[in-house]
């Protein structure tokens, strides 16, 4: 059974702990650096405000923990504040070029469904003053676009959306998170 750390300092991240749950994973939220020192096998970076979430990870010291163990080969996926999270705005570990607030304020927020590479067709996709994707480079893959703006995509280990996929039913996103998750393990079980 996998071990999911999901960092809980603001946003969805409830959400996120329930939709594992569901799919039999085990979680632990991180509020501070103990719980971050507890064994994982991945991690889950919510949505939310992504200055006010970077700045406390600063605050509480788990900002460098969180980069080293990303770059360290630790499979993560972030939603919405998370994707920026991610890029080279804060922790710096996946090759995207992101726009901040693309949509507009919450009264642009929006729901729709398009396909989404690996995952599948008609992934129902919450869009809550959602950034973008301007860009990929490197080895980042794009994984979804809505009327032509990246909003998903993955680079090795990383998975990111700019959508919320813990406020629908649908477990899809969620499952793929989960494989990446699996495959690590049993790549690093292999290998002892």
């Amino acid at each position: 059974m996998a071990k999911i750390a999901i960092l809980a300092l603001q946003g969805a991240f409830a959400e996120h702990e329930q939709m594992l749950r569901s799919l039999g994973a085990e979680t632990f939220q991180v509020r501070q650096l103990s719980d971050w020192n507890q064994p994982k096998d991945g991690l889950i970076i919510p949505g939310g405000e992504s200055t006010t979430q970077s700045k406390l990870l600063h605050d509480l010291g788990l900002f460098e923990p969180i980069r080293q163990a990303i770059t360290g080969g630790l499979p993560v996926f972030g939603t919405c504040a998370g994707l920026i999270l991610l890029s080279p705005m804060h922790l710096c570990t996946m090759d995207i070029d992101v726009r901040r607030n693309a949509y507009g304020r919450q009264l642009g927020s929006f729901f729709t469904t398009q396909p989404m590479e690996e995952v599948g067709t008609d992934i129902p996709m919450t869009f809550i003053r959602a950034p973008y994707i301007n860009k990929v480079s490197g080895t980042c893959k794009v994984l979804a676009e809505v009327d032509g703006h990246i909003v998903a995509a993955r680079q090795g280990k990383q998975l990111v959306t700019a959508f919320h996929p813990e406020l629908n039913d649908d477990t899809r996103v969620h499952q793929h998170f989960l494989s990446m998750v699996f495959d690590t393990c049993i790549k690093n079980v292999s290998s002892v």
